[in-house]
């Protein structure tokens, strides 16, 4: 994209306070640690992750479901960085920042060029930037599948833009024609690695067809009525396809990592409505902000009453309005359309929302509100005056907030401890919690947090497998082994807790049951290699020889100094020579 000679400086200036700016404000997470929440399955208890980038990783990447989604290039830019840095945590969140300075400048630069609008621009980018409620997509760590696929999604939007405009230059020209088709297929690359990145971006087709409609304008002066209507259709046909094949992968692999919750339709419905009117609170009220807002399973009937009706009234007036101020139903539509993948319809996961949901959407509500504001006071006695003063006290508002917010995640403690504080009966915080003061060498605190949490949601897998094991350390087996049998059945997925669950009944000499344990360990998990030693443990108790050996030798495969292995073979052959 080119940019008029005239508006250049303009154009350079803005993105060098926007990068610099941005970059003052995240400075500080680059001297942040990860966090231990997703973080370890990503990268700090990942070996895969810690080679760097290895052909073994790139199959692994692309030839797996890992931590419930597939986002193979999320994988290999997390190998990248610890080729780079290694377990420095500082390297790992610097790259996050220079990705969200990226995206910061790829939306100035797409809405200037398409709209013309400097200032307007330049203040959406800005918000975009500064938003308290981006701060957890940024200054997590785990979370570079956001920023990431944002990046590419920007880049599709741009490419889309540049085969549309020359499209529209001359069909007939065949140079021209040859560049619109390179730039629909660069925009078709994008699109797929913005949906290996992160599978949200599976709304970005959807997001084609409302830039049709502004800023594009092609929908709407289509001169061909419905057949012009239809091509625009049809040419987001490969896109959508697409998209249709991400959904059916991370619906089934979310489903298999039993990250989608089973609750009824009534539960997931309510959600809906109330969630985005909590985005919309969050908007233009960022405070008491959390890394895990819990599900509420029951809004009074009011608050669902209410959300629908606000929702369906600024939906229909966005349509009333569609010729006159084609912004406002592009932007709102933007906003709704990009968060259906996560609202609700589809639960997975702990949260009822999440500030890293917000990241792509909030684009189109910001356009919202600033084209709004714009055009609103554009009718005022001084009205730029006011509107600068306005907008300028919202940026500082957004950056000192934003700052504060950034505090919060400069360790595990903190982030859980502003969790707990921020949102009620949070279970997900406290379970968290819990496993920072375990780390530390405080199993008592580590207990408490725990059974608060299991007392607040005992449907919660994870803290219940937290509290069987820490009362395994309090010598309390039976009471641990309650709460290890219940995380299995709530989450047969769970290695930690099958393997656990399978040490205990091995220590109780319940042989079979130990087995199943452990088979179902390596059936999730094929290389742990202390389950394929208990497994043989518990076969010779069974006097399952022959599998016995199997086992151990494939414990010794994956791990050649295990002497324990090693000499427990040994013996076994020695006891069987029909075996060696």
């Amino acid at each position: 994209m080119t940019v008029a000679p005239s508006d250049k400086k303009f154009f350079l200036l803005t993105s060098l306070v926007l990068a610099l700016g941005t970059l003052a404000l995240y400075w500080p997470v680059t001297g942040y640690p990860f966090i231990n929440f997703d973080d370890p399955d990503y990268i700090t208890e990942n070996p895969v992750t810690q080679a760097g980038l290895t052909w073994h990783g790139l199959i692994w990447a692309f030839n797996g479901i890992h931590v419930g989604n597939w986002h193979p290039v999320s994988w290999l830019s997390h190998m990248l960085d610890c080729q780079l840095f290694g377990l420095n945590a500082g390297g790992h969140h610097f790259v996050n920042v220079l990705f969200h300075i990226a995206n910061t400048l790829l939306l100035f630069t797409f809405l200037r060029t398409t709209t013309g609008a400097n200032w307007r621009s330049a203040f959406v980018a800005a918000l975009f930037a500064w938003h308290p409620l981006h701060v957890e997509s940024v200054a997590w760590v785990a979370e570079r599948k956001d920023v990431l696929s944002t990046f590419f999604w920007l880049l599709t939007i741009i490419a889309y833009t540049q085969h549309a405009q020359t499209r529209n230059q001359s069909a007939a020209t065949t140079p021209v024609a040859h560049n619109s088709t390179r730039f629909y297929l660069l925009a078709l690359v994008f699109a797929a690695l913005a949906l290996l990145s992160k599978p949200m971006a599976v709304t970005l087709p959807f997001t084609l067809l409302l830039l049709d409609v502004w800023p594009l304008n092609r929908m709407l002066k289509a001169e061909g009525g419905m057949q012009d209507l239809k091509r625009l259709v049809v040419e987001k046909i490969p896109f959508f396809l697409l998209s249709l094949g991400l959904c059916t992968v991370t619906f089934l692999a979310q489903r298999s990592a039993g990250a989608v919750s089973p609750m009824g339709w009534s539960s997931r419905l309510g959600n809906v409505p109330v969630g985005y009117l909590r985005y919309l609170g969050k908007t233009f009220w960022p405070v008491k902000l959390s890394l895990i807002y819990p599900y509420v399973y029951h809004w009074p009937t009011a608050a669902i009453a209410g959300a629908v009706l606000l929702l369906a009234w600024i939906s229909v007036l966005a349509l009333l309005l569609l010729r006159k101020q084609p912004w406002l139903a592009a932007g709102w539509f933007w906003f709704l359309g990009t968060l259906v993948p996560v609202i609700g319809f589809v639960q997975v996961g702990a949260q009822s929302m999440a500030d890293r949901y917000f990241y792509i959407p909030s684009v189109g509500l910001f356009v919202v509100l600033v084209w709004g504001a714009a055009e609103l006071f554009a009718t005022q006695p001084k009205g730029n005056l006011l509107l600068a003063l306005i907008g300028g006290s919202a940026l500082v508002g957004c950056v000192l907030t934003a700052s504060v917010q950034i505090s919060y995640w400069q360790n595990s403690a903190s982030v859980f401890l502003h969790a707990r504080e921020s949102a009620p009966n949070n279970y997900v915080a406290d379970n968290a919690l819990g496993k920072v003061f375990e780390l530390a060498g405080d199993y008592r605190r580590a207990r408490v947090l725990y059974q608060e949490a299991v007392q607040i949601e005992p449907r919660y897998a994870i803290s219940q497998y937290n509290l069987g094991l820490c009362l395994i350390g309090f010598g309390l087996k039976d009471q641990a082994f309650e709460h290890l049998v219940a995380a299995t059945k709530l989450d047969p997925s769970n290695v930690g807790a099958q393997f656990n669950l399978g040490v205990f009944f091995q220590q109780n000499q319940r042989w079979l049951d130990a087995a199943n344990c452990f088979v179902a360990t390596l059936r999730l998990r094929p290389d742990f290699v202390d389950a394929h030693t208990r497994l043989a443990e518990t076969l010779v108790k069974q006097e399952k020889f022959t599998e016995a050996a199997a086992h151990y030798r494939e414990a010794l495969r994956l791990q050649p100094e295990l002497a324990t292995a090693k000499t427990e073979l040994a013996g076994l052959l020695a006891a069987h020579p029909e075996l060696r």
